[in-house]
């Protein structure tokens, strides 16, 4: 459809020149918004779960393109100046407000006609590397992160429901022409995170532990969410390293909490699971956070990974 598709002014075309002209090749044909096909509604999504939400919701009257690419861990995106004038020629951008800054910038300095930002669609807490259950108890090192605004919100399929919502709002507003539609899909795609959280509910009712330890702290909604613990050797930033301390924190609390199990990503390196795991006598196993679906990823799309994420919580925790 391509409504309100408009000429880069100048300024906006300076703007995309300045936002990673040292990283043309972070995304090619993933970022081509402009090419899609003639009488589709373009959207730019910023990573994969916002790429999901508009093609479930959009289906065949939107043109989906993801600037982050398979496999690209979307922490570290820098935006490249192509990327950025594509994005000017959408029709909407999906986004997710404090997880990519370099897409923030884009955003902003855009004239793009509806821009979604997911974070505005839900509520963020501060989360560190303790969050639910019993988390407080636990006494965490003086030099250990003490957190931060917490992006992973579609880790927790009721506030990812949540969202969903207003994506389906905002898509009906800007492409009324196929307003039903977007209604529609929305409620059928509500309804199947509303049938996802039942069976996390019931899975996860009865376990042996509640506290899971993970490298990066990513899960803290879904744990809270679900009566859990998430013990995190990182904080929010997947790339810090965590201090001696932390590290002999987690030891004594994992033979204390009876804790299996040190969760790692597909997207990341599982070094500091292995050697955390080697020390603590622990197996190690994948929790996804979805950030992006891969060949390495436990299933096709977000509701396969999130089922694969529940078997491997309960494998973890001991089912009763």
């Amino acid at each position: 459809m391509n409504i309100g598709r408009r000429l880069l002014t100048g300024t906006a075309a300076a703007a995309a020149l300045a936002l990673g002209l040292g990283s043309l090749s972070a995304c090619s044909a993933a970022a081509g918004a402009a090419d899609g096909p003639p009488g589709r509604f373009d959207v730019v999504a910023s990573f994969y779960p916002m790429a999901y939400l508009a093609e479930q919701i959009g289906g065949a009257h939107v043109h989906v393109t993801t600037l982050t690419e398979p496999g690209q861990e979307p922490h570290d995106l820098e935006i490249s100046a192509r990327q950025a004038a594509r994005m000017e020629e959408s029709d909407a951008v999906l986004y997710l407000k404090g997880l990519q800054p370099s897409i923030d910038d884009a955003v902003a300095q855009s004239g793009i006609r509806t821009k979604i930002d997911a974070a505005s669609l839900t509520t963020l807490e501060n989360h560190g590397t303790e969050v639910g259950g019993h988390a407080a108890a636990h006494d965490t090192a003086p030099d250990e992160e003490t957190g931060g605004r917490d992006p992973h919100v579609w880790l927790d399929p009721l506030r990812y429901a949540q969202i969903a919502r207003g994506v389906g709002a905002a898509l009906a507003k800007a492409d009324p022409a196929h307003a039903a539609d977007y209604r529609t899909r929305t409620a059928a795609l509500v309804k199947r995170l509303d049938d996802l959280d039942a069976r996390y509910r019931t899975g996860l009712r009865h376990t042996r532990s509640k506290v899971f330890i993970t490298t990066h702290a990513a899960f803290g909604y879904l744990a809270e969410r679900y009566g859990l613990t998430e013990e995190a050797v990182n904080g929010l930033d997947p790339e810090s390293e965590p201090s001696v301390a932390r590290v002999r924190e987690l030891e004594s609390m994992a033979e204390a909490d009876g804790v299996t199990t040190v969760f790692h990503e597909t997207l990341l390196s599982d070094r500091t699971a292995r050697t955390v795991a080697r020390d603590t006598h622990l197996h190690t196993d994948v929790l996804d956070p979805l950030e992006g679906i891969t060949a390495h990823s436990r299933g096709r799309d977000y509701i396969q990974v999130m089922d694969a994420n529940l078997q491997a919580l309960r494998k973890a925790l001991g089912t009763s």
